[in-house]
């Protein structure tokens, strides 16, 4: 890192208006595979050159952001400091107003997490990463699974290794990303300092420096792809129509389309076998609630989860009228006395509606972006569930390494040995979030705070699968456990 290779530029976040130092196109790599996504862009206040504070930091004492900009496991190029600020989230449709957004700048256009960090005296390195689609000329595939997360880790490294040339405390990275974004933001967490990883990094030429963070931002992880699909059909068992997402990519941007449909008689029994599973899955997790209590279902899919789950969508919705929202016409809430008392399941289910057919993610023909996910260097998709594999309807079909899923698991790392997962973890999955079931955060959650790690987990009310709406809140959030220790 060069502190003098830099662009001179601002930012208005306000009405105040922040000088800032840009470093875009860094190479996170020695031997990068494809150069323009394995780099960053990292932005510095230029006041921490010059002996001052912004937001009460230091350059010694700053934070540093590490959002990425992934979407649907697809190749992400480094975020931009002028780029996008809500934009069409992931899932379609928009947060509703008034859900924490930052204040409007003088000139009318709303601040990006990036510009918004900075105003708040944070460095930021954004990393570019690959993703499912890439093939080099020679046909082979670059970005299938581990890439994204090795390329993650390699970035920590390159700060890491630059700790003494660049401002900004390397000892306090806290990542962001939402959808699969958000679940490589909560691996990156997860997963430092794991050893199944230094091969990859070592191919690279990463940095020989540790690959740890401090804490996590994860807007609505899509992760636990193993038990996903049981989680989504215990979740949607019994809603047999659909909206469906198709995602591709256009010009670097990712493309959604779209398509409505009603489950087959096939689909509804593949639904039945994936939704009977899911509840020994959530038993072997041994997880428990606050009190100590066991978290568990029963074979209907009813059980102290559910309830734990219902629990989370009622302690949203009182938290939605405590801001002034109305709530009183909703069916799939229990009145009582004015006050909603608690979430009519079945009820809840038809309003959020169905966006995936079974399998939703290992897609018995191959069809998901989670098959592309899984492939390998020769082959563009492949399973990566038992139930994939003996179910497929694709005939030859391979099947992804277990080490490879692993690799892409956030759950295969906490409580395991040779790591440090970060301390600090803020998840958000919207209310209104049906790209993957309510059980895999609330799963991922309530895992580490079993095993003693700090966790602020919310539903927000009405808020589909989006990310970033509330930042006022991520870096009240951010500064003050930055501050703690």
């Amino acid at each position: 890192f060069d502190p003098a290779a830099f662009q001179a530029r601002s930012i208005t976040v306000d009405g105040n208006t922040l000088a800032i130092r840009a470093y875009e196109g860094l190479a996170y790599v020695a031997r990068p595979v494809e150069p323009a996504y394995q780099c960053l862009n990292l932005y510095i206040p230029a006041a921490y050159f010059e002996g001052g504070e912004v937001g009460g930091f230091t350059a010694a004492t700053a934070p540093i952001f590490l959002p990425n900009q992934i979407g649907g496991y697809m190749p992400a190029l480094p975020g931009k400091l002028e780029g996008r600020a809500f934009g069409p989230p992931p899932g379609g449709g928009q947060p509703p107003a008034g859900a924490g957004r930052p204040p409007v700048p003088a000139g009318g256009a709303m601040p990006n997490a990036i510009q918004y960090a900075l105003s708040r005296g944070f460095v930021v390195a954004a990393p570019g990463a690959r993703g499912r689609t890439l093939q080099a000329a020679s046909g082979e595939y670059t970005g299938k699974a581990p890439a994204a997360i090795v390329d993650l880790k390699a970035a920590v490294r390159y700060l890491r290794a630059n700790r003494e040339r660049l401002p900004g405390n390397t000892e306090r990275i806290i990542s962001n990303g939402t959808s699969a974004g958000g679940a490589l933001s909560a691996l990156l967490g997860a997963s430092g300092g794991q050893a199944d990883y230094a091969p990859y990094l070592a191919a690279l030429g990463a940095a020989d420096a540790r690959d740890d963070i401090f804490a996590v931002s994860a807007y609505c992880p899509i992760t636990n792809l193993a038990h996903a699909d049981a989680a989504y059909e215990w979740q949607f068992a019994g809603v047999d129509t659909y909206q469906k997402i198709d995602i591709s990519m256009l010009d670097y941007q990712v493309q959604r389309k779209t398509v409505s449909g009603t489950l087959t008689a096939r689909q509804r029994e593949v639904s039945a076998a994936l939704a009977a599973s899911f509840p020994a899955y959530v038993n072997s997790l041994n997880l428990r609630a606050a009190d100590g209590s066991p978290l568990q279902l029963a074979a209907d899919g009813q059980g102290s989860f559910r309830d734990h789950v219902a629990s989370l969508l009622l302690q949203s919705a009182r938290s939605a009228m405590a801001q002034g929202r109305d709530l009183s016409a909703l069916d799939y809430l229990q009145w009582q006395a004015g006050q909603p008392v608690a979430v009519r399941w079945p009820q809840y289910l038809a309003y959020l509606g169905r966006m995936k057919t079974p399998p939703a993610f290992d897609a018995l023909d191959l069809s998901s972006g989670e098959n592309q996910l899984f492939g390998s260097a020769t082959l563009d998709k492949r399973h990566f569930t038992a139930f994939g594999r003996q179910n497929g309807s694709v005939a030859n079909a391979s099947v992804a390494e277990a080490d490879v899923v692993r690799m892409m698991e956030p759950l295969s790392y906490i409580g395991q040995a040779g790591g440090k997962p970060a301390a600090h973890w803020r998840i958000r999955h919207g209310s209104k979030d049906r790209d993957t079931s309510l059980a895999v955060p609330v799963i991922l959650a309530t895992a580490l705070r079993n095993h003693g790690y700090q966790v602020d987990l919310a539903l927000p009310w009405d808020v589909p699968h989006s990310g970033d709406y509330d930042l006022p809140s991520l870096f009240d959030w951010a500064a003050a456990i930055s501050r703690q220790h």
